[in-house]
């Protein structure tokens, strides 16, 4: 088969990619709590196994894409990352979606920076930036796409969307076998390839940097608070949703219409949220992008409260909207804001140390805020990761006024 231009494939494999990823969760986890039957701990079990693998396989599956093949790791991945989905989906057991996660989780490390380094080797890295651009843009009609997909799938059985979109991305991974051209790849040199001898190395020059400076720790801990706190939102407001409330009294649908509708609705309010930030925030004002992060997550705590304590169907789908949209609004601001506070010569070593940190506290929040929905209720297990998000609050309203100040590596 004649291989295809690499800038279009690109767009289409992101494309095909987000598609898949959406038909799959618009009702992973209705599934996971309707038909899989798994309590409030075994739900964020599963997130945790997921992160975890993430975590420990970012390195030694990068390895392949540094050494071999970008386009072999990226094949490898979707493969992986689709079987993984299929698997969820044809075994409502647990230790199965446990195994299930592992497997595509290890796919996605596979995919992880391994498809973009691709591109760039085949278009330039002076040619890329475009092509990224038009590559999320692309990602986002997926999305969209997936989930009233998701929904006419999901309406006659919950588990079809999770199996059809994992097959579809498997399937593509295949395709891409016979038509993925990489015709600029060279192996890159030692010093660039990634290690748990550069991780470690990251590890003691990020706790360099954070004696030197305090707002550093600041970073830190947002990354670690958020990764406490987010966990078990994301694994348990479904099951939150389909056991304190009654939707079909408000409308006779399916769960897979109404949240599939919830999803939609989501991310609308998640896209006017981050447009009125964008024509609004000055991104070059650190202080303003300070300011503006406090009262994002401020807001994030108030929504994430809403829903966790509603005794009506409204409000706490007002509270979820609320967060959701915060959320999403709050990644580019964020972005932008650390990147004010650093120094080019340690950026790399500081957005990757808080990524780290990030994971291990999902890893470490979640089963903690799991168990206690186990024994006390969903409520209560929502309520702790509303507690853990509301420090953040604090944290940039105290540093925005340091907003001008940067992160050397002096």
């Amino acid at each position: 088969m004649r291989r295809m231009d690499a800038r279009r494939l690109y767009w289409a494999t992101s494309l095909v990619f987000s598609l898949g990823t959406s038909t799959v969760f618009t009702l992973d986890m209705v599934y996971q709590v309707k038909v899989a039957g798994l309590d409030a701990l075994q739900l964020v079990l599963v997130g945790t196994v997921l992160e975890a693998t993430c975590f420990l396989f970012e390195i030694p599956t990068g390895v392949v894409a540094d050494l071999y093949s970008r386009r072999l790791s990226t094949i490898i991945g979707f493969v992986m990352v689709g079987l993984g989905f299929a698997l969820m989906g044809t075994v409502p057991r647990f230790g199965v979606i446990l195994l299930a996660q592992v497997i595509w989780g290890l796919g996605w490390t596979f995919i992880s920076g391994a498809h973009d380094a691709w591109i760039a080797d085949e278009v330039g890295a002076e040619n890329a930036g475009p092509t990224y651009m038009r590559g999320t843009q692309m990602g986002q009609i997926g999305a969209l796409l997936g989930i009233p997909l998701a929904m006419a799938l999901g309406s006659s059985r919950l588990a079809l969307p999770i199996i059809v979109g994992g097959l579809a991305i498997s399937g593509w991974g295949l395709v891409l076998a016979l038509i993925m051209p990489e015709d600029h790849f060279s192996p890159a040199p030692p010093e660039e390839r990634e290690s748990w001898r550069a991780m470690l190395s990251t590890a003691r020059e990020g706790a360099s940097l954070v004696r030197r400076r305090p707002i550093l720790l600041t970073l830190m801990l947002v990354s670690l608070f958020m990764g406490l706190s987010s966990e078990g939102f994301d694994r348990l407001w479904t099951a939150h949703l389909l056991e304190g409330f009654s939707l079909q009294a408000w409308a006779p649908w399916s769960d897979a219409i109404w949240f599939g509708l919830i999803a939609a609705l989501c991310t609308v309010t998640t896209l006017i949220a981050t447009e009125w930030a964008r024509r609004n925030v000055d991104s070059q004002d650190g202080h303003r992008v300070g300011l503006t992060l406090a009262c994002i997550y401020g807001l994030m705590v108030l929504g994430l409260g809403a829903l966790t304590v509603a005794g009506g169907l409204a409000p706490a789908l007002a509270g979820l909207m609320i967060y959701s949209a915060m959320r999403g609004t709050a990644e580019p601001l964020e972005t932008t804001w650390i990147n004010q506070q650093i120094d080019s010569r340690v950026r790399a070593t500081v957005l990757s140390m808080s990524g780290q940190v990030n994971a291990v506290g999902q890893v470490l929040g979640g089963p903690a805020v799991g168990a206690i929905g186990r024994a006390v209720g969903l409520r209560a297990a929502l309520g702790i990761s509303t507690l853990l998000t509301a420090p953040i609050v604090w944290l940039y309203g105290r540093t925005r006024g340091d907003s001008s100040a940067e992160i050397t590596s002096k």
